[in-house]
């Protein structure tokens, strides 16, 4: 007997659940490719969305978000998907490759409808050998042991003194139930980067749209001032530590050793059996600072499908055609940075 068609959609408000069940059983599935995702880049960043799947016999076998970006600044791209580190095509394991080929061959067909310059998709693993790749980007995962001071007996010698001089300095970390703390410092982080902030309201919809899910750790001194804070996706049996900012001051009082400690401990009791330290830009301070915890690299294949351009875009802080732009951004007061932060990084994605 034949097999039933597979049938490529878009999905709609009343799939969200189906498509969200799938996401939760398919071990090629991440965070990012959650529903909710979708609402956050229309809504917060104004990009049209547009959510595949497959389906066979009514079952969805396969999926894959994606997203369009128009920028005067930095071109015009459908990308699954932006703001995330992964993203990507994610099928059941028996759908086989005509699901694959079906949703990028749709996918294909609306970036060259769309007119876009390129296609990204934000794969954890290598699916097309022949396709231009971004190599700049490695990601850090590590199990989570079952004891947490197993835990602390894992991470490498050095770094644990970190983090037991945290200890010692008498630090103290408490779960946030509101964005003030967190927002503060990590706004005045990026500033001190050169970067733009994200929107508070970009926050403030992780929060409402995640829920417990999405969690804000903060870091203070014994006197309670913040030091350091990190808003965090727990997913599955997993936990991702995503945004961060600290204090000044957090690098001598080695509160953000601290903080992932704490945030580890705290997985580790909640039953969590994976840390993803996330996505690095190879040979920066972030990507030998988890190396120092004693994770190991995995490359991200970042893979592209060009059709306006000849070469991947470039659009990172570690482009020496923005070395100007950080100096300067840099410099501003961080009222003006926070008010005009938004406008840009909605196109960097």
């Amino acid at each position: 007997m034949d097999r039933l068609p597979l049938v490529v959609n878009l999905l709609k408000a009343e799939d969200a659940l189906r498509w969200d069940a799938f996401v939760q059983r398919c071990p090629q599935a991440t965070f990012f490719h959650l529903s909710a995702w979708r609402d956050i880049m229309e809504e917060v960043f104004d990009h049209r969305t547009f959510y595949l799947y497959a389906e066979r016999a009514g079952e969805i076998v396969g999926i894959l978000p994606l997203a369009e970006v128009r920028s005067r600044l930095f071109g015009h791209s459908l990308t699954s998907l932006p703001f995330c580190v992964y993203g990507g095509i994610a099928a059941a394991d028996d759908a086989g490759l005509e699901t694959e080929h079906a949703l990028e061959a749709k996918a294909d067909t609306l970036a060259q409808a769309l007119g876009v310059q390129h296609l990204e998709y934000r794969n954890l693993q290598l699916r097309h050998e022949d396709w231009p790749r971004q190599e700049l980007y490695v990601t850090f995962r590590k199990a989570i042991l079952a004891e947490p001071e197993a835990n602390m007996l894992a991470i490498p010698r050095k770094q644990r003194a970190m983090v037991r001089k945290g200890i010692k300095n008498g630090l103290v970390s408490e779960i946030d139930h509101d964005l003030e703390r967190f927002f503060a410092l990590y706004a005045d982080n990026v500033l001190r980067h050169g970067t733009p902030a994200l929107p508070k309201k970009f926050f403030e919809r992780l929060k409402h749209s995640f829920g417990e899910a999405c969690e804000v750790l903060t870091v203070t001194s014994p006197e309670g001032k913040p030091l350091s804070s990190v808003l965090s996706f727990y997913f599955r049996d997993e936990v991702l530590p995503y945004y961060a900012g600290d204090d000044f001051s957090a690098r001598d009082l080695a509160a953000n050793d601290f903080k992932y400690w704490e945030l580890m401990r705290r997985a580790c009791e909640r039953g969590c059996k994976i840390f993803d330290y996330g996505r690095s830009k190879v040979g920066t301070g972030p990507y030998a600072f988890k190396k120092n915890w004693g994770f190991e690299p995995q490359p991200l294949s970042y893979e592209f499908r060009l059709y306006k351009r000849d070469t991947i875009p470039q659009n990172n802080p570690m482009n020496p055609r923005y070395r100007a732009f950080i100096a300067l951004w840099k410099r501003l007061p961080i009222g003006v940075a926070n008010r005009l932060g938004p406008h840009i990084v909605r196109n960097l994605g």
